[in-house]
């Protein structure tokens, strides 16, 4: 034998599979190791869309929290400024209660002095809120002799009249009142056929 061999030890199978499993662990690190520029493009290229999509999807949001923004001052806005137009409304819808009664009070027909300064004096009054009134926008509906208006006008009669056309407004029961192009209370109206 040579000397060579005298000194080698010998080789078992423990031995082996252990070389064996050492030099599969040193492959498998060198494989993780050795990232090739294409695997870094595809794993930038994946992160590049991902943030785009993300990016996309904080732009909508974005734009949607913009637009309910924007919805929502513009409603409060006009919601201002139809309180400010109609403010009036709850005041004037009061008042016209105690105008009919000052103008079915005036209709009294009296040949006492004192009951007429009364009523002179009722009609100051009364001709005061009317003009308060105006000032604010309210304002009488015309209902005699015009065209029915289902807005405008509550029917509460229809009577059959030759001398005036069809639709038309023949007698007011009660007048109707409007603040500025709200209607507060309609007139009640007889109607021809």
């Amino acid at each position: 034998m040579t000397e060579e061999r005298k000194n080698e030890q010998p080789v078992n199978e423990e031995t082996v599979e252990a070389i064996f499993a050492e030099e599969d662990v040193q492959v498998e690190q060198a494989n993780e190791e050795a990232v090739t520029p294409m695997d870094e493009l595809q794993t930038a290229t994946a992160k590049i869309e991902e943030l785009e999509a993300k990016l996309e999807e904080m732009d909508n949001k974005y734009l949607r929290l913009q637009a309910d923004f924007d919805n929502s001052r513009r409603r409060a806005k006009l919601d201002m400024e139809a309180a400010l137009k109609y403010r009036a409304q709850s005041l004037a819808g009061d008042l016209i209660q105690s105008l009919d009664n000052f103008e079915r009070a005036m209709k009294i027909e009296s040949d006492n002095e004192e009951t007429k300064s009364v009523i002179a004096g009722m009609d100051m009054i009364y001709k005061g809120i009317v003009e308060a009134l105006k000032k604010e926008g309210v304002e009488a509906i015309e209902a005699v002799g015009k065209e029915f208006d289902p807005h405008m006008h509550q029917a509460v009669m229809q009577v059959q009249d030759d001398s005036v056309e069809s639709n038309i407004v023949v007698e007011e029961f009660q007048k109707g009142y409007k603040l500025k192009d709200r209607v507060i209370r309609p007139s009640m109206v007889k109607v021809s056929e």
